[in-house]
């Protein structure tokens, strides 16, 4: 049996005998890890190597939201600290090619910390833009509020983590920056018209259509679909993510156990996968939740196992050496103030 369509998380920092079942017979593509799953190097290196140990294949992914910032799962005093995506955006502002050269060089270092301990995800950079009237969930983790910024530090820091040996995801498809609440307490609507969403919104992500792994947004576009959120939304994946910006790569959903979505758990998973999405992602480590989704998913195959294997393939290209103390000092010093 080739994997499930499903990223899951888990309960603590080692796995649990209902967790290894529950792994062994689902066999998740891969793993999610989070603050509560982290206690030390050699820790998480174990977890990742038990997680591949147990659903049976070596290259199966372990992810991470590691931005900088509010949203890093490996911070002080066991790894550095790393500034948000909007400190990026102000160097760029005073100097374009230095603010390039530091996302890049940001985001290689955070692979080299994520490489040693067996991670081949982060889930960033956020291509979301910073504006007036969005919610603060997106705030500093934005680059900036205009379009050239976001796409041109994005990238950056996507080129930066591949070579590192660890894959990007472009996030939050096809953009959360305009939304007005926090998807994981309430559903976002944007009543924006399609015409100005595509001109702003969606364009860091046209632009970036190229990048190997993408994650969905749960908003509803009022102007598009005004009943479903991106994620659930077969009008908003087909004719924006897969038609629109031209996204051909894997599309994983946000967090299903987000109190944005609605009903159970396995209509959930259902509705995001019959919507368009590649692989679904639940990430409280819940096993009764866990379970339910993993009823709906079935394993890879056809266009997503494509997309699947086609991301993968990025693991195998050959990683740029660093050396790390010099590329730290380098950094702080293009991001100071």
């Amino acid at each position: 049996m080739s994997a499930r369509a499903l990223i899951v998380g888990c309960a603590g920092p080692k796995l649990s005998v209902a967790e290894k079942e529950f792994l062994a017979h689902a066999k998740p593509w891969g793993l999610i890890l989070f603050k509560r799953n982290i206690e030390s190097p050699a820790q998480v290196s174990a977890l990742t190597q038990e997680f591949r140990g147990v659903v049976g294949y070596r290259e199966a992914p372990v992810l991470i939201d590691q931005e900088g910032g509010r949203v890093q799962r490996l911070g002080p005093p066991l790894w550095p600290d790393f500034p948000p995506a909007a400190r990026l955006g102000a160097a760029y502002g005073r100097d374009p090619a230095r603010g390039i050269e530091a996302a890049k060089l940001g985001a290689r270092l955070m692979a080299a910390e994520l490489s040693a301990l067996g991670i081949t995800i982060d889930c960033m950079p956020v291509a979301d833009l910073r504006l007036p009237e969005g919610h603060g969930v997106i705030g500093d983790r934005a680059y900036g509020m205009e379009i050239e910024t976001v796409a041109s530090l994005a990238r950056a820091a996507a080129e930066g983590l591949i070579a590192g040996g660890v894959l990007p995801v472009v996030k939050h498809i096809p953009g959360h920056g305009r939304a007005r609440a926090d998807s994981h307490e309430a559903l976002p609507v944007v009543e924006t018209s399609r015409a100005e969403l595509e001109r702003t919104d969606f364009e860091p992500f046209r632009r970036l259509h190229d990048l190997p792994v993408a994650m969905s947004a749960h908003v509803v576009y009022a102007a598009i679909d005004p009943a479903s959120p991106a994620t659930v939304s077969r009008k908003v994946v087909q004719e924006i993510i897969r038609g629109h910006i031209g996204f051909d790569g894997l599309l994983m959903t946000d967090d299903l156990s987000m109190k944005a979505l609605s009903g159970g758990f396995r209509a959930r998973a259902e509705a995001s996968l019959a919507a368009g999405c590649d692989i679904v992602l639940h990430c409280n480590g819940r096993l009764e939740e866990m379970t339910e989704i993993a009823a709906a998913c079935p394993s890879l195959s056809g266009e997503a196992e494509r997309r699947a294997k086609t991301a993968l393939n990025f693991l195998n290209l050959p990683v740029e050496s660093v050396d790390v103390a010099e590329a730290r000092a380098r950094f702080s010093a293009m991001v100071a103030a």
